[in-house]
């Protein structure tokens, strides 16, 4: 059934995979960004644009009532050089400041231009890497909490449990997305891998989970054509330690083997996120989504996706 799909944050790199998906499989899109200088590139992927602030009520009202879609897909984020300026894992919250409004106030926004309009299915961007629970096994699934984060990261993870506690509460469905790689989404961890300024920390004993962004758009897709509900755990099938996947990233990107350092320098340097996520870190099942969603994987692992999928 050809539906009209509102995607707020189109322009994103998740956005640009995701819309010409959508176009392909017949849908009419609208989808928005916060610059007019961004109009026509969605006109390019297919969609009809127009420009909103995710953080004005209405703004966002005005938009999805013009739009009259049968369903709203919320991929706002704010973490782009443009509006973040240069990534800073010491300081997290700093950085995804703006970010956390998206998924606070701005989801709060959505639904209520939702319930306004008649549009009764949302589908919303969450975040499954490395930020189960640590406790138990190192791999979760959709009925593992997610961790409250350590202390520099609290209100992004407190940001990420209201877009799931909403969202789910009003019928819709929650993508907890692995940690994206493809088109514009690891330039900056590639280029510090390069220049060996990504080091690999303590014994690497933290898994990670990942997925290539054209992977999570046709998982989307498939949640908007089934109407989904509930949470789902949108990441490959090999959740791994940081041992494996940092040096087979480097090979795949022709640098060489990362430095490992101990956690008490990587604390003083890099943060406790950063430690947090490569010593303590957990990953993600995604037989849920598999199963519910008939949903098939182009790259199944990041072994194959670092080697084919990387820009």
């Amino acid at each position: 059934m050809v539906m009209r799909v509102f995607v707020a944050g189109g322009t994103g790199v998740m956005g640009r995979r995701l819309v010409p998906q959508l176009v392909a499989r017949g849908h009419q899109v609208t989808a928005t960004t916060t610059s007019s200088g961004h109009l026509g590139l969605l006109e390019q992927l297919g969609a009809d644009g127009v420009v909103m602030d995710g953080l004005d009520a209405v703004s966002v009202g005005e938009a999805v009532a013009a739009a009259r879609p049968d369903v709203i897909v919320h991929q706002m984020t704010a973490i782009s050089r443009a509006h973040a300026g240069k990534p800073d894992i010491k300081h997290m919250d700093r950085f995804f400041a703006t970010t956390n409004r998206l998924r606070t106030e701005g989801t709060d926004h959505l639904l209520a231009a939702a319930e306004a309009t008649g549009v009764s299915h949302v589908v919303a961007q969450g975040h499954a890497s490395w930020n189960g629970i640590r406790e138990g096994g190192w791999v979760k699934t959709e009925e593992d909490p997610l961790d409250p984060g350590p202390p520099s990261m609290r209100k992004g993870m407190a940001a990420m449990r209201h877009v799931q506690d909403v969202v789910v509460e009003a019928g819709g469905a929650v993508l907890r997305y692995g940690g994206f790689y493809g088109p514009g989404a690891t330039d900056d961890v590639v280029e510090l891998v390069r220049r060996r300024q990504f080091p690999l920390i303590g014994g690497g004993t933290g898994y990670s989970s990942w997925i290539h962004l054209d992977d999570a758009a046709s998982a989307t897709v498939l949640a908007v054509e089934q109407k989904a509900t509930g949470v789902f755990n949108i990441v490959d099938d090999e959740p791994a330690p940081a041992s494996e996947w940092l040096p087979y990233l480097a090979a795949c990107t022709g640098a060489k083997r990362p430095v490992r350092i101990p956690t008490w320098l990587a604390r003083l340097v890099a943060g406790d996120v950063a430690v947090t996520m490569m010593t303590e870190g957990r990953g993600f099942s995604n037989a849920k989504a598999k199963r519910e969603l008939g949903w098939e994987l182009r790259y199944s692992s990041w072994r194959q996706g670092f080697k084919e999928g990387l820009p």
